[in-house]
This record gives structure tokens, sequence and C-alpha cells, in this order.
């Protein structure tokens, strides 16, 4: 720890030498006007590093501590002085001072990295650090979004492979066709259940909040959405189907990937065991594969992840979190409802070991959050299913079926959304007619769980069938990247959830299996 504090150190001490803080800052060419705000950040990580290298373990959390207390302190007084107008406007000195504080405080977050010596923590240090820097360098900030989407690349190259293989293996590889049609059954029952409840909850959420009421429309802002047209109900039963297993691999279309893998299973089990074996142990191989291949794309997620949020930050800034923060709110307190009184009960009715399940659902959640892509946290939230005992044949089906059937998170989002823009629109929708609109969002939006907001794009499609306005819609994207985190890790804690129930339901949870040891979370 203490060579990386070094390093630190020098690093600072080199980029304010070649003026970096102040291009990144500001975006501007080096006019050779440096502030003291551009050179703190790196000194101040490495000086909290410093001290939680030299302090004793009692000291260092009395300073943290300290440290946590006077930057929420902070925080809280400057929204609440720009929230009630008191117009105090704090010297120079001592916005530095706790813009320093902040840094230090990050540091000891940072370097505690080395203690902890996790992916998650680490993940959730790049969290922070992104946030961090999207706020205080928004242009340098938003130039790290090429990070963050070479780790979304190298995710999506894994996710046709990974489903191809763990589904015929699954499948041919226990040669129980009567276990597929049963978990196949078993998984839409416990699928359509799930959502229903999340439609409901969604439209109870919405109609008492009014969150859409008193909105007016204004001028109109370019973003960068494609066209859509409104789906027929033929074109969206025939999007399940491929017509190239290439092409859907090539586009990243789950649903269509499950459904070849599936029938080309089932095919393989007809196959005598001669012809067949070969093809068992390829796809074998091939997860096994997949799964260390996943691994090694894992060490970059820290970098992916801060990128992705620093991106975020520097191009929305925090002050979205202010703006539509009634509708922002709805949701969460929707989706925290869905969760405890839904998702735990039906943990608890299963007897699931829900702390050790915590565990091993953060590293993936926290990936889903930061990138607002079920798809970048699904390879690892499927080793962590089997790590805690789901049969990885079980796991194999029911999570990459969910991913198309089971937006939790999704669903209940829709049917906030949809009401949303009628209620800002100033158009009186009957419970008949809110029913009607989300059902139909709900077939409309399978498949879309590994694009990152495609969720506006189904929107904008169904207003169009409806008659709603779009202008609401473009109101509800200003702040659609925080509403993706939230809606997209309910997507990934309902869908690892699921995959427990139906290998309870099939009586082949075992925490002690072989697979769960080969795994370690």
């Amino acid at each position: 720890m203490l060579i990386a504090v070094i390093c630190v150190f020098l690093l600072a001490i080199l980029l304010q030498v070649l003026g970096f803080f102040e291009v990144i800052g500001t975006g501007k060419d080096f006019n050779g006007i440096f502030t003291l705000k551009d050179h703190l950040p790196l000194y101040c990580v490495a000086l909290g590093g410093l001290l939680l290298y030299l302090l004793p373990k009692k000291a260092s959390t009395i300073i943290f501590g300290l440290l946590f207390i006077s930057f929420l302190s902070f925080s809280a007084f400057l929204l609440l002085n720009t929230q009630f107008n008191w117009n105090t406007n704090l010297s120079l000195e001592v916005d530095t001072l706790f813009f320093a504080l902040r840094w230090v405080m990050l540091g000891f977050i940072v370097f505690y990295g080395f203690i902890k010596k996790t992916l998650t923590f680490w993940i959730l240090v790049a969290l922070l650090v992104g946030i961090s820097i999207g706020h205080d360098f928004p242009f340098f900030g938003q130039g790290l979004q090429i990070f963050s989407q070479i780790f979304l690349k190298m995710i999506k190259v894994i996710i046709a492979p990974l489903l191809f293989a763990t589904l015929v293996y699954g499948i041919a590889g226990h040669s129980d066709i009567k276990q597929v049609g049963r978990m196949g059954w078993k998984s839409l029952l416990y699928f359509e259940i799930v959502t229903t409840f999340a439609l409901i909850i969604g439209l109870i959420a919405i109609n008492v909040s009014k969150a859409g009421v008193g909105i007016k429309q204004a001028a109109a802002v370019a973003h960068d959405i494609p066209k859509v047209e409104a789906q027929t109900a033929k074109e969206v039963i025939l999007h399940i189907f491929p017509d190239s297993i290439v092409k859907s691999m090539a586009g990243g279309d789950v649903l269509q990937i499950v459904i070849f893998s599936v029938l080309f299973g089932i095919a393989l089990i007809m196959v005598p065991m001669a012809q067949r074996k070969p093809l068992i142990n390829l796809t074998e191989s091939l997860s096994e594969t997949m799964f260390k291949f996943t691994n090694l794309v894992m060490y970059f997620a820290p970098i992916g992840v801060g990128a992705a949020m620093a991106y975020t930050v520097g191009h929305m800034g925090l002050g979205v979190l202010v703006n539509l923060f009634h509708l922002l709110i709805t949701l969460y307190i929707a989706l925290i409802v869905f969760i405890l009184v839904i998702l735990l009960p039906i943990a608890l009715i299963i007897k699931l070991p829900i702390k050790r399940f915590i565990q091993a659902i953060a590293e993936p959640v926290s990936i889903a959050f930061a990138t607002t892509s079920s798809e970048a946290a699904l390879p690892r939230a499927m080793e962590a299913m089997v790590s805690i005992g789901v049969p990885r044949k079980i796991v194999a089906f029911v999570m990459p079926t969910g991913y198309s059937f089971n937006l939790d998170g999704t669903t209940l989002y829709l049917a906030l959304a949809s009401v949303f823009v009628a209620q800002a629109a100033n158009i009186n929708l009957t419970l008949g007619h809110q029913i009607v609109i989300v059902f139909t969002l709900m077939l409309t939006s399978k498949g879309v769980a590994g694009v990152p907001r495609a969720s506006l794009v189904i929107l904008l499609g169904t207003a169009a069938s409806f008659g709603l306005p779009t202008w609401p819609i473009f109101i509800i994207l200003g702040i659609d990247e925080l509403m993706d985190m939230a809606r997209t890790s309910v997507n990934v804690i309902g869908n690892c959830l699921a995959s427990v129930v139906i290998a309870k339901w099939e009586g082949e949870f075992d925490p002690n299996s072989e697979e769960a040891k080969e795994i370690s979370i």
C-alpha cells in the first residue's frame, strides 16, 4: 500500500508540472492560470492513504468518521442554501477546505481497498471516485466514457457463447427433456406472477404521487433517440424467433439466442449418444472457458464502472438529483416497496439464506447499477447463483429466460412512466386504460434487458400506439440514467432470486454441491 501511496504522490507532482488538471478541469486550452483545486485531488487521495497506513486502526476509523460527518454536513448545507435561497456565500478558503477533506476521505476509501482486496469493494470504490471525478472535472469525466464502452464491449462478447454453451449443456448434458419442460412452465408461471405484482405496485405508486400532474411543456430539446414505430402483435411475436443465429448473436438479442439454444439442446438429446457426446463435451468446455473469460474481464470492472459514473455525472451534473425529484423518488420508493413486499417474502418462504444471497449478488448488482445494463451483470450473476447452490443447468435456463420475461424493475418503471406521460399531458386515463397500456408495454419490452435505456424506445413506440404525446418522455430522459440504474439493479436481483426459486421448486438447491465449491465469490 505504501508503494501505491508514493506512486500517487509522484503522479500528482508530474501532472501538476504538466498542467494536466487545468486542461481536464475546464476542457479548454492551457492558459497558464491554475487554481488550488486543480492540484489538490491526487495529493489529498495520497494523504488519505498515508494516514491510513501510518495511523492505528482505531485512530483511522475516528478520522474517517469525522471526515464523513463533515462531508455530509457541508453537502446538506449547500442543498438547503440552494433550496431555501439563503444566499449565503462561502469564502474560497472554506469551499477549498471541504473540497480537500472530501478527497482525503476518498483517499481513505481507495487505499482501504488494498486491505479489503475484494473485487466488489473495488467496484464500490470506483463508483464513488467516478462520481467525484464527474462532479469536479466534468470535461475529463465525459472523456472517460471510452473505458466504460470498452468494458461493455468485452461483456457483450461473452454473452452469446456463454448462453449457447450453458443452455445446450444444461439440456443435453442431462438428457432429461421432461425437466426442461417443467422448468419452462414453472419459470414462466413465476415470472408472470412476480411481474404482475411489479405492474400493480408501479400503477399504485404513480397514481398516489401524481408526479406528472402540473408539468408544463418546455421548449423541445434535441435528444439522440432513434425514431420508432408502433409494433404490432405480429411483429412482437415474430421478433422472438431468430431467422439467423449469427445475426442474433451479433445483435445481442438474448431471447432469440435462448430460443435457438433450447431447441438445439432438445434436438441434441434426440441424437444417439455416440454422436451426441463430442458436442456435449464441447459445450461443457466452452461453458467453463467462458466463465474463466468472465473472471478475466471482471478485473477491468472497477475501471469500467468508475468511468461510467464519471461520464454520467460529468454529462448530467449532480443537479439532476434535484430536477424531477418527485418522479425519481416515486420510482425508487416503488422499487424498494417491491423488494420488501414481494421479493423478500418470497425469499423467506423458500428459506433462502438471505445474508449469503446478498453477498453473492452485491457485485453483479453494482455492475448493473453503474452500467445500466443487465447484460453487463449477467455472466457474474450466473456464477454467483452457482456459488450459493443453484445447479448450473437451472441457472443456465432460468436466468437468460428471465432477462426476457422477468424484467421486474423495467415492468414497474414502464407502468409508472406511461401514466406519468398521461398525467403530464393532462390526459385522464381510467384504470382500464392504464392496465391495457401497461400490459402492452410488458409485451413490447421483451428481450431489451441488455440495452441501456431501451425502455425509452419502447415507451416512445407505445405512446405512438395509444395517441399519447412524446414531449413528457423527453422530460423523463433528463433523469433516465438515474432511473435506469435502479430498475436495472432490480431486474438483476429479481432474476437471481428466480433461479433460486426454481432450484428449490425442483428440489435441487444444494449450497454444498461440488459446483458451488468450485466458485468463490
